[in-house]
């Protein structure tokens, strides 16, 4: 079975202009997807896996039109159902390498059945999940991430409902590797990227992406140089928990993530991260939420959790072969048995 670090059998060198079609990329001026195509094609060459064995699937959505533009194999798919199609597209052909192109309106409001069960059954896949937190290909209605209060074109009075955080859900449905990059950061995007390809089983990887024309700014604090170092967090493994120019760190209280100025503790006093601890993943996907006692709680980036199990492909083929070794096919025998109808 080929796994998706698998050397290019073929001997050549490819570039990321190898992956770009002749398709004029039709996003809107300034769209984050720009910089998402351009990291993904990027960080190809360096996986070493011929096209051929390539996919690319998409449902619905501005980030759907992603095949169009990767010189790949590749499918633009229906709404919410590109999970339903690459899981029988690896159960069948475990040796390909797949994608899966997604939006926070495509794969979590009527595609969330076939995500959850995707990440559940950990094919060895590769999930991209732009998160824009609006409709944009349908302009600008509120989408299952939109944040409580959002004014758009179908809550002109503001959204009443709780937003989905992509990496609770991602880790509530058994996610193996769950992580969050953001456009305007392109080098850390592509570590991510090459982290969950090489990841084995099924990689979800939430990426912030702003759409300038019908919620410009949802992420500006996460980018804007006066604001992110104070709002974001990088988490690397093994390393203890600062930001803000290692100004400021976390420690944990029980189970309470509290800020510390680091003038008064050294980072072996804070909270260190372990990329194979869910309880602590979990607390670190809740950090949207906050308060005054504890302060705002700093915006996490990087690989929240990996582990290692089984993949569904192997398992289904194991099984296959297993029940084929215990039976002896005889084409002859099943003609002339019994097991036979008539038709009248």
């Amino acid at each position: 079975m080929q796994t998706k670090n698998k050397s290019n059998g073929h001997g050549e060198t490819l570039t990321a202009k190898d992956f770009a079609t002749d398709q004029d990329v039709r996003w809107c001026p300034g769209c984050g997807d720009y910089s998402i195509l351009k990291q993904i094609q990027t960080i190809l060459p360096s996986i070493k896996v011929p096209r051929e064995n390539i996919v690319f699937i998409s449902g619905i959505g501005c980030s759907s039109r992603f095949p169009y533009y990767m010189n790949t194999y590749g499918m633009h798919s229906i709404h919410g159902r590109a999970g339903a199609i690459v899981s029988g597209l690896k159960a069948v052909n475990p040796e390909l390498d797949i994608w899966m192109i997604t939006g926070d309106g495509d794969s979590l409001s009527i595609g969330g059945n076939h995500l959850i069960h995707l990440l559940r059954r950990n094919f060895n896949l590769n999930i991209v999940l732009f998160n824009n937190q609006i409709y944009g290909l349908t302009k600008g209605q509120y989408s299952p991430t939109s944040p409580k209060g959002q004014i758009s074109k179908s809550t002109p009075f503001g959204s009443v409902d709780r937003p989905f955080n992509p990496i609770t859900l991602a880790l509530g449905s058994e996610g193996t590797f769950v992580a969050r990059a953001i456009d305007r950061n392109p080098v850390h995007m592509r570590e991510i990227l090459s982290a969950a390809h090489d990841h084995k089983g099924a990689s979800f990887i939430e990426i912030y992406q702003n759409c300038n024309v019908f919620n410009d700014g949802a992420f500006e604090e996460f980018t804007d140089k006066s604001l992110k170092d104070q709002n974001t967090l990088y988490l690397e493994n093994g390393k203890p928990l600062l930001f803000d120019n290692d100004s400021k760190g976390i420690i944990l209280e029980g189970f309470k993530p509290v800020i510390v100025d680091m003038d008064s503790y050294s980072p072996d006093d804070c909270w260190i991260h372990d990329e194979e601890d869910k309880i602590k993943a979990s607390i670190l996907a809740e950090f949207f939420d906050y308060t005054e006692e504890r302060g705002k709680l700093p915006r996490p980036f990087g690989v929240f959790y990996k582990n290692q199990r089984n993949t569904y492909e192997q398992v289904f083929q194991d099984q296959i072969d297993l029940y084929r070794s215990k039976r002896e096919a005889d084409l002859d025998s099943l003609l002339s048995g019994n097991n036979f109808w008539e038709v009248k």
